[in-house]
């Protein structure tokens, strides 16, 4: 069966709440962190089915978390969401290897989607 946990980092709280209420609609169970060093002090990723991250979030960036997660041998998808985009900062998300890369405000569709090819 795949995975039905979704993590999202995010510190706006309204992304939190509306992130949340629309992967719970979709069935997936989810857990939300504020900040990256919050998610690490979770442990262990390996129950999830992928994590969704601000690009921008207190605590260093999303890129930056998941390189650390990387470096600590946990290996979960990454959807990356901002509300800061550029060339610069798109490419290296995508550089450092996301499943997808969504610009606030992005559609729900395009969540679920980027959520499905995980």
């Amino acid at each position: 069966m795949t995975k039905q946990l979704i993590i999202v980092v995010d510190d706006d709280l309204g992304m939190q709440e509306a992130i949340e209420r629309l992967l719970v609609a979709h069935g997936f169970n989810v857990e939300v962190f504020a900040s990256g060093p919050a998610l690490q002090a979770r442990g262990r990723l390996e129950d999830a089915r992928c994590l969704i991250l601000d690009v921008t979030s207190p605590g260093g960036t999303g890129i930056e978390l998941r390189r650390r997660l990387a470096s600590a041998g946990m290996s979960v998808p990454v959807i990356y969401i901002t509300g800061n985009d550029s060339e610069i900062v798109r490419k290296a998300a995508l550089d450092s290897g996301c499943v997808a890369y969504l610009p606030k405000p992005f559609s729900a569709a395009s969540l679920i989607e980027a959520i499905e090819k995980t």
